[in-house]
């Protein structure tokens, strides 16, 4: 695992209401890095980040709005936050809801842009 994963997994850690952080590859869903509380289920997390990305990238070019640069789904239990990242990777984080979502945004925006370099 690339220096650069890891410390952008072990920032978004310290974000308080942060449950796990992850980095999957877009295409099919595997994790390439992940760094989850015990009980977050990982490969379900990824699978559905993954689909949830590529869906919303389809749609988002089908009606002309551009490049999606991040993704947030809140439900009653938590947020799924997912940011995609070159070349083919997605940053995802699994939050409690009181979660400050700025933070966790900057975050990740800023993880994004470390592996692009």
């Amino acid at each position: 695992m690339s220096d650069a994963l890891q410390q952008s997994l072990d920032r978004l850690a310290r974000v308080r209401g942060m449950r796990g952080s992850m980095w999957v590859a877009a295409e099919d869903g595997l994790t390439v890095a992940q760094l989850l509380m015990e009980g977050v289920r990982g490969k379900a997390v990824a699978a559905l980040a993954a689909s949830l990305a590529r869906k919303v990238s389809g749609t988002a070019g089908a009606v002309g709005a551009g490049t999606v640069r991040f993704v947030q789904m809140e439900t009653a239990s938590g947020t799924l936050l997912v940011a995609p990242a070159p070349p083919d990777l997605l940053i995802v984080a699994l939050a409690d809801p009181q979660v400050n979502i700025g933070l966790a945004r900057l975050e990740m925006l800023r993880a994004v842009r470390a592996v692009a370099r």
